[in-house]
């Protein structure tokens, strides 16, 4: 389990990729590798490699992929996603962002694009 980063409010959970859910709740329990699993989605190993330490997400097409391979829908996949994009979007960088732009003059706003 990830542990929390310094700035995570302490009632918040840290982000979960998508590949630790994949390697955690699909991969270990069905005592599958990466290697193994992208054979059966017919995809580079590396793709699967990638999403499971975290270095890339869930395209549209994997999602359907992995649907199709574990049992699971491709909802559930996209889902997983959506909710680490937001979770990392609603960050400290972003809140520090949303605060500072609060802040400013309504003139020097309306000029950042």
């Amino acid at each position: 389990m990830p542990t929390l980063p310094p700035e995570t409010p302490p009632d918040r959970l840290a982000p979960i990729h998508p590949g630790e859910v994949l390697a955690e709740e699909f991969l270990g329990p069905l005592s599958l590798s990466a290697a193994t699993l992208a054979r059966r989605l017919g995809v580079p190993a590396s793709l699967v490699t990638e999403i499971v330490r975290g270095r890339r997400g869930i395209t549209g097409d994997t999602a359907l992929r992995l649907a199709e391979a574990l049992g699971t829908t491709p909802d559930f996949w996209m889902n997983v996603q959506t909710t680490w994009e937001l979770d990392v979007a609603r960050g400290p960088s972003t809140r520090d962002s949303l605060r500072l732009t609060r802040a400013m003059p309504d003139r020097l706003v309306a000029t950042r694009v």
